[in-house]
């Protein structure tokens, strides 16, 4: 690919994914980054960039196809209470009043369509992320006791329940029962609240999935050595991510944290796409 788009919200995903991308061979990358949320790091990492507020869409559009992109990804996150701080701009405020159900998937599938109609297709950025994908079978840490195995497959039939029902993606359990699943708040809060229900010896189990047809192209699920923090805080002993649909962003970090800390990050499911 000669040129690609980047709608880069926060932490280190977007980051990863321009060092990815350059290094399997795109020459010319452009990014469109939002005050207050993007990494500024990643000014020094693509060719281009244009600074935007959340809501911007016309703005955020134009950046894209003005420099002759053609197609982009989206990557990172926008802090949950920035979706209701924003003010949108007539295209965004247009968008948003044609939704009759206001969720990722809806927000941001009309996002891609608006891309489209000025020419820029918004892609899956998981062709060059899959080294970063661990597959059926996957440990780090300690292994799995009989009792966390059986949660383990418990957290992950509540959680794509609850992603069926388009409320999150994460399931926090212990000894089958449900201690938490994730909402509006997203996975730190959810793992934090999870953790502080199952008492002060903690031993929690959390399993993360990916949505039954799930769009990779604007919700690519992942962790980093920020969500092992958190888990560690909650005392959190198992972290199981769908196989094959979840990123590990950080590695290195994260294997050294499972280590020091005593916990386990497995993954769950047979990997097959939805």
């Amino acid at each position: 690919m000669e040129s690609c788009g980047i709608i880069a919200g926060s932490r280190a995903l977007p980051l990863m994914f321009a060092r990815q991308a350059r290094a399997m061979g795109v020459k010319r990358l452009v990014a469109v980054a939002f005050d207050g949320e993007t990494d500024p790091a990643m000014a020094g990492l693509v060719d281009d960039i244009e600074w935007v507020k959340v809501g911007q869409l016309s703005k955020m559009i134009r950046a894209l196809a003005d420099r002759g992109v053609r197609q982009c990804v989206m990557l990172g996150q926008i802090a949950p209470k920035n979706l209701f701080d924003i003010r949108p701009d007539l295209r965004a405020m247009g968008l948003l009043l044609r939704l009759k159900e206001k969720n990722a998937h809806t927000i941001f599938g009309a996002i891609a369509d608006e891309l489209r109609k000025d020419g820029v297709e918004l892609i899956e950025a998981t062709p060059w992320l899959e080294p970063l994908m661990p597959g059926a079978g996957f440990v780090l840490g300690t292994r799995l006791s009989a009792e966390q195995e059986s949660d383990v497959q418990f957290g992950f039939r509540i959680a794509k329940e609850v992603s069926r029902l388009e409320i999150g993606q994460l399931a926090v359990v212990k000894n089958g029962t449900v201690l938490a699943v994730e909402g509006f708040e997203g996975t730190d809060r959810c793992l934090a609240r999870g953790g502080e229900l199952a008492g002060k010896d903690g031993g929690a189990v959390a399993v993360k999935v990916a949505k039954e047809r799930h769009d990779m192209r604007f919700d690519v699920p992942c962790i980093g050595a920020k969500t092992i923090e958190t888990c560690v805080a909650a005392k959190i002993s198992v972290l199981a991510l769908e196989a094959g649909k979840t990123l590990v962003l950080e590695q290195e970090a994260v294997e050294a944290m499972t280590r020091k800390h005593k916990i386990c990050i497995t993954t769950v499911g047979d990997g097959a796409k939805s």
